[in-house]
């Protein structure tokens, strides 16, 4: 395709769909245009014959062409028309070939059906549907090179449709991977007036849609906007997800604010600047353009003093871009390097402690899901509160690695929407077992094998991190950062840990776990990204943490009703008065320790079996009530 024709004329580019303006012989870059509401993927785009948009440019002299354009049909012109004053500027076309000459030019059209609310029957497509069939239309598109960089240029509340079709690519990684390449293969985005949102998106949406729509002199349909516009949760979901998404990609982000407010609506802004940027100072840029919301993207050529900076944008993205493009081509892993270092992590005995825990009796641990700090601790709402961490603490042989092994046997079985990992720490173990080396190592690898495309950050590793053997000397360093590079990454997922027995692990590890993790769920707040950890050990070491909930086993209602479960269904010394009389004793000396119930049972059963039925009140007696001391004697 070569193009739409060479007059600076405006040309007819159909109202709806997807159209390719400049396509020269094997160009490195697809750089596509979104109009806004109510506008048009040319008339946006288009300063008319005697414009004066922003200072001297087509207006006072006529711009040469280098000869190299000149040969192609795109660019030609004849003589009387290049001279020709006040020509109207299509700068999709006629500027940005001259600008970035390796690109492929395309502009997007949709109807928002606002301007003829009152004739032909309105459509119920909303941000979400247009977002869809954008995602649909550029892939097909772009088939044939479906690696090729892309730039976005939106204006207006096209930027949200921008943000939406980039989501809903980033969700096609399992199913419809071919529509994931459009995530894969952008690089930046450029913004014109596009309002963001803060506490109430749709809310701002709303006012922006309508200031638009009232500043052209239309009557604004209520009813076509609440349509046309998604609900304030699919907006939330949106506004929340798409940081994430552009820190993991390092995406180019410029966001052109307007200066000048409209006319009809007393000089206002149509977008405030309060919302007209993202607020992501580590990729984003902010700069505004001598116009209105209307004619900010509208230029009078390349002289123009306000397409320089366009023009500036568009140059450092490519150049930076390109950059980025070979560095992450040269340090991009095969798949079978990411799986030798996958299995690297691996241990043997990764899961010991765990397998050789029994599982909870029957009638026990039931009541740790009812409780109001466990149920808070999973309610994604309350994550701002703390942080998604809960400790749960007891005594030693209260039960607490039982309890932790409920809850996650529960997790995996009833929370299908979560990625759920498990690390058991084993002071009997081997040092991997025993040390927060082997918990990230288990953790990561869980992890990085339930979500195989997260395998992608080993990329970050230097080339000599790593041998084809697939040995490898993993560091606790090392290791903190890639899990919280995969952290970042999670975006649609989410993920949920179950630590148990940190005091059986060195003090001085756990303490820098400890910080860490918090440091990972205050970014994962930042980011709204769904990141819950369960704790569990002894009550020491006593580390403090800044968010976080704690329940603490002792004096708990339900812990001391699975005691007298336990007690009811294990203790087999017959139901007559001496056999109350003994279950209260043990359940008095007990103190809550789990451990030394069970023990204990044990001991008394086999008493029982063997005769001595009045003795069982003098062995309780003589049973030690420390746990240790109970130990020894059995030891003995």
């Amino acid at each position: 395709m070569n193009g739409l024709g060479g007059s600076r004329f405006p040309c007819r580019i159909p109202a709806n769909g997807l159209t390719v303006l400049v396509d020269p012989d094997g160009p490195s870059l697809d750089i596509v245009f979104v109009h806004g509401f109510t506008g048009h993927p040319e008339w946006t785009w288009t300063q008319k014959r005697g414009g004066t948009a922003h200072g001297d440019g087509y207006d006072n002299e006529a711009v040469e062409r280098p000869a190299k354009f000149r040969r192609l049909s795109l660019f030609w012109k004849s003589p009387q028309e290049e001279h020709m004053p006040h020509k109207a500027v299509y700068w999709p076309r006629d500027l940005v070939p001259l600008t970035v000459p390796n690109a492929r030019v395309l502009t997007y059209g949709y109807d928002t059906h606002i301007r003829h609310c009152l004739g032909p029957p309105v459509s119920r497509n909303t941000v979400y549907d247009i977002a869809w069939d954008f995602l649909v239309a550029l892939e097909a598109e772009r088939r044939q090179d479906a690696s090729r960089p892309v730039l976005f240029i939106a204006h207006s509340l096209g930027g949200i449709i921008v943000k939406e079709m980039l989501r809903r690519s980033n969700g096609c990684q399992i199913g419809q991977s071919y529509l994931h390449k459009i995530f894969e293969s952008t690089i930046g985005i450029i913004f014109f007036g596009t309002p963001h949102g803060g506490a109430d998106p749709r809310g701002i949406l709303q006012h922006v849609a309508q200031k638009v729509i009232e500043a052209l002199g239309w009557k604004a349909n209520e009813q076509i906007v609440n349509t046309l516009l998604p609900s304030s949760e699919r907006l939330r979901e949106l506004r929340d997800e798409f940081s994430p998404m552009a820190h993991q990609r390092e995406w180019i982000i410029h966001s052109f604010q307007e200066q000048f407010g409209v006319m009809a609506l007393n000089n206002r802004k149509v977008v405030e600047d309060a919302s007209s940027y993202l607020n992501y100072p580590l990729i984003e840029t902010t700069e505004h353009i001598a116009g209105n919301h209307m004619d900010m993207c509208r230029f009078t050529g390349l002289e123009d003093v306000e397409y320089k900076k366009v023009a500036a944008t568009l140059n450092r993205i490519c150049v930076t871009a390109l950059k980025q493009s070979t560095t992450r081509e040269r340090s991009r892993l095969s798949e079978d390097q990411r799986k030798l270092l996958l299995n690297s992590l691996g241990f043997d005995q990764i899961d010991a402690r765990l397998l050789t825990l029994k599982s909870a009796h029957a009638k026990t641990c039931k009541w740790l899901l009812s409780k109001p700090e466990y149920r808070d601790w999973l309610d994604v709402n309350k994550l701002v509160e703390h942080h998604g961490f809960l400790w749960i603490k007891g005594k030693p042989g209260t039960g607490k690695s039982t309890i932790m092994k409920y809850a996650l046997v529960h997790a995996r079985r009833t929370m299908k929407d979560r990625v759920v990992t498990v690390f058991f720490f084993n002071a009997r173990g081997g040092s991997l077992e025993k040390s927060t080396l082997g918990m990230y190592r288990s953790l990561l690898f869980q992890l990085l094998e339930k979500v195989p495309e997260l395998q992608s950050i080993f990329d970050t590793l230097e080339a000599t991190m790593w041998t084809s053997s697939g040995h490898h000397e993993w560091t606790v360093e090392t290791l903190k950062e890639l899990f919280e590079h995969a952290i970042i990454s999670l975006q649609g997922h989410h993920l949920t840990c179950y630590i148990d027995s940190l005091d059986e692990c060195d003090e001085r590890q756990i303490r820098d776990m400890i910080s860490f993790f918090e440091h990972l769920g205050e970014r994962a707040i930042s980011d709204n990204i769904r990141f819950q950890v369960c704790f569990s050990s002894r009550h020491y070491p006593h580390i403090t943490i800044k968010n976080g909930l704690s329940l603490i086993l002792e004096g708990q209602e339900g812990h001391h009703q699975d005691i007298i479960n336990y007690l009811g269904s294990e203790l087999k010394i017959g139901h007559g008065r001496l056999a109350a009389h003994v279950r209260d004793e043990l359940l008095k000396k007990a103190s809550g320790v789990f451990m030394w119930v069970v023990l204990v049972v044990e001991i008394l059963n086999i008493e029982y079996d063997g005769g001595r039925i009045h003795a069982l009140q003098q062995r309780i007696q003589d049973i030690p009530v420390d746990l240790h001391d109970l130990f020894r004697d059995i030891l003995t």
